[in-house]
């Protein structure tokens, strides 16, 4: 099963990037307290999702190439 992520969730992986695939889903997690947009909360709690069920050789193939 290949994963796929939108344009916005791959614009708040950059801003983790650098971690490994458990890092950046533990960085994730530790921040979503602190974001009072309930719309970046949803966006957070999808990427973690998707981090959370793919493998570390998935998210190696990942390119965290934020879009302007």
């Amino acid at each position: 099963m290949t994963i796929s992520f939108t344009v916005e969730e791959i614009n708040l992986m950059c801003v983790f990037e650098g971690k490994d695939r458990t890092g950046m889903t533990a960085d994730i997690k530790n921040v979503i307290p602190h974001i009072q947009d309930r719309d970046m909360v949803e966006l957070a709690e999808q990427v973690i999702g998707k981090l959370e069920a793919m493998s570390d050789e998935e998210f190696a193939g990942v390119a965290l190439e934020a879009a302007e």
